[in-house]
C-alpha cells in the first residue's frame, strides 16, 4: 500500500499491475496491459513492486531480466536496470 491507502497488485498472467482503492473491484491499470512482450508497455512475468513517493511504480520484469519504471499516468515506463537479457 501507498501513502494514500492505495493497494498495488501485480498480475502475472496478464503482464500488468493494478492499483485499487478500498471497495475497488477492477482497479486502474499503472504499469503494462499490452500483453507479454519486452517492448516500453509490455511486461512479461511482472513479480516485485516497489512505489515511491511520487507514486511512480518500480517492476521487476522478471523473464525480461530487468526493472522497469513507471511513473503515475505514463503508457510506457522507463528500463532503469537491466534489459540485456540474463547477466
Amino acid at each position: 500500500m501507498d501513502d494514500q491507502r492505495y493497494l498495488y497488485v501485480s498480475n502475472v498472467g496478464k503482464h500488468e499491475v493494478r492499483r485499487y482503492k478500498l471497495g475497488e473491484k477492477n482497479g486502474t491499470l499503472v504499469a503494462g496491459g499490452n500483453g507479454i512482450g519486452y517492448g516500453l508497455n509490455q511486461l512479461n512475468y511482472p513479480t516485485y513492486l516497489f512505489v515511491d513517493r511520487d507514486h511512480s511504480v518500480y517492476v521487476s520484469d522478471c523473464w525480461n531480466y530487468r526493472v522497469m519504471k513507471w511513473v503515475e499516468g505514463a503508457k510506457e515506463g522507463i528500463v532503469v536496470a537491466g534489459g540485456q537479457w540474463k547477466g
